[in-house]
């Protein structure tokens, strides 16, 4: 079976703007898609979670891949740069 892919990245410009154009008490998730087609799928299936593994991993993966740019997006904007500083340690 190939390898379930989100459709949003959720670190590209687009989701970048919307993000920061939210309100403050807004929930925003750019891997909506991907917990959608999870639930459909689970639905699909009548709740069989083994047929559905693919599409729970590409949810992780955007969630992953979303935290660990919020966490670099709030790095850069407390110490002014996208590396971190090793000599802080």
């Amino acid at each position: 079976m190939p390898e379930i892919q989100y459709r949003e990245n959720p670190v590209d410009e687009e989701v970048k703007r919307q993000f920061n154009s939210k309100g403050s008490s807004k929930f925003f998730d750019p891997c909506q898609d991907a917990a959608d087609r999870s639930l459909k799928c689970l639905k699909r299936n009548l709740g069989d979670r083994e047929m559905c593994t693919d599409y729970f991993q590409a949810y992780r993966d955007c969630k992953k891949k979303w935290i660990e740019e919020r966490k670099a997006e709030r790095w850069k904007k407390a110490f002014g740069s996208s590396e971190k500083n090793e000599e802080g340690k």
